[in-house]
């Protein structure tokens, strides 16, 4: 008889507790936000004082080629073009 009080009480533990684990409503759930934009930036585009083709740069405007070696020669023989000077053509 003892037995079968023992098994009684546990069954009615565990159909008591199957009953709480059902009537629990346990969700888990991930949110996982919209991504923001990409925003791609291009490189800076950097101009150097010398010739850029057919015309020249001078850090404020360019110059075409007769344009640039009429106002510049008129400096006398001894004048260098910029960038000559480096390449040793003076």
């Amino acid at each position: 008889m003892k037995r079968s009080f023992i098994a009684l009480v546990f069954a009615g533990i565990g159909i008591a507790l199957s009953g709480a684990a059902h009537a629990v409503d346990v969700s888990v759930g991930i949110n996982v936000g919209v991504p923001g934009p990409v925003v791609v930036v291009p490189a800076p585009v950097v101009v150097v004082p010398g010739w850029q083709g057919d015309r020249y740069w001078d850090g404020r405007r360019y110059w075409d080629r007769e344009e640039w070696e009429e106002h510049h020669h008129h400096h006398g023989r001894d004048h260098c073009p910029p960038g000559h000077a480096k390449k040793g053509e003076c």
